[in-house]
């Protein structure tokens, strides 16, 4: 896909009157002027997602969402390189690792499976259940009792392993009370099957009976600079109750990195962008102020846009996590460095007014 690489970007970009991303890699500047070097600190800061024994301490406050390694993106990368670019993360101290039985379906766990093999113990896996998967496609809901218990098994066995760090309800299934979604991971929890629970894209009634029945540790929900839904009452219910926050698609599937533009074509059969408003031709130019804003404030503190995205997500409170995505372990590498930036109180306030006197364009999904 020729237009999806960074130099037909700049190429693309000349002709809708940008010009992004030629700031260096490798030379971060923060307010607090701490240095970054070619590599990662030995012992690298830890964020904690959610309180008391189900706590967990992730490395960076970064972890490493692997679903674009094996679905919905326009490519599939061979098994073999994605493999290692896991085992790379775990080896630059990556601790958190994001994957699901929808992912393919199923592939991913299988991926992520082989590749944490060797140092299975010594991280946070996590997985998600909720959909009704027939045929090998996703099908609506499913969060029954025995539906949990019978994917959390498949799943074990494609993660080759016989326990989850973290396994959370992909969607609210409204069949379902969220108490008995609740009672039942309560049960594998006591079973040791599961460690901890979380739920993804729920509503604050949901969040707070489902933590009444059994402690959450984390919700994971679209945001970022583009998508800043979860502002508001959903972070305030998470801080409230003492439940961490893990942004999914906090450099918006590419949009906020330069990756994506105009000119980008997608892959229908392997891509859910083709389907998503903010991601077409048109929407993409509209919403160009907010690129060019983000690209201005990275460009002169040596930043990547990457970087300036996650760097600012993790300015909003100390108990958010974002899982990027990457196939490739200069990318990886550029997000870790994201960890390293401290906004000044000045600049954040700053550059958030800047952002949010931008129009964004099209619904998320």
């Amino acid at each position: 896909m020729e237009a999806n690489n960074r130099r037909s970007f700049l190429k693309a970009g000349s002709l809708i009157g940008a010009s992004l991303f030629a700031s260096p890699l490798l030379n971060t500047a923060s307010g607090k002027e701490k240095n970054q070097d070619s590599s990662m600190p030995e012992k690298p800061t830890q964020r904690i997602l959610g309180t008391g024994k189900h706590s967990l301490k992730v490395n960076y406050g970064l972890g490493l969402g692997c679903m674009g390694m094996s679905w919905h993106r326009t490519f599939i990368p061979d098994r073999k390189p994605m493999i290692a670019l896991i085992q790379k993360a775990y080896d630059m101290n990556v601790n958190f690792f994001d994957t699901a039985e929808a992912y393919g379906p199923w592939r991913n766990e299988e991926l992520v499976g082989e590749a944490i093999q060797p140092f299975r113990k010594k991280i946070i896996l996590c997985s998600k259940f909720g959909f009704n998967i027939q045929n090998g496609k996703l099908s609506g809901f499913n969060s029954k009792p025995a539906n949990i218990k019978e994917v959390v098994e498949q799943s074990l066995k494609r993660l080759k392993t016989d326990y989850v760090d973290l396994l959370y309800q992909h969607r609210i299934d409204p069949a379902v009370p969220i108490e008995d979604v609740a009672g039942t991971v309560k049960d594998l929890i006591k079973e040791g099957k599961v460690l901890n629970f979380g739920l993804s894209e729920a509503d604050p009634a949901n969040i707070r009976k489902a933590h009444a029945a059994q402690p959450l540790t984390a919700l994971q929900t679209e945001y970022s600079l583009i998508s800043r839904d979860p502002e508001g009452e959903i972070l305030n219910t998470c801080e409230e109750l003492g439940i961490g926050f893990v942004p999914y698609s906090p450099i918006a599937r590419a949009l906020l990195t330069g990756y994506i533009n105009p000119l980008t074509k997608y892959d229908a059969d392997n891509d859910n962008r083709d389907s998503l408003p903010r991601y077409t031709p048109e929407v993409v130019k509209a919403n160009w102020p907010l690129i060019e804003a983000i690209a201005d404030f990275g460009n002169q503190r040596g930043l990547t846009a990457s970087q300036v995205s996650l760097a600012w997500l993790l300015a909003q409170k100390p108990w958010i996590v974002p899982i990027p995505g990457t196939t490739k372990q200069a990318h990886l590498q550029e997000n870790l460095w994201s960890a390293n930036y401290e906004f000044t109180g000045d600049e954040l306030k700053a550059f958030t007014e800047k952002i949010a006197g931008i129009k964004i364009t099209g619904a998320r999904n």
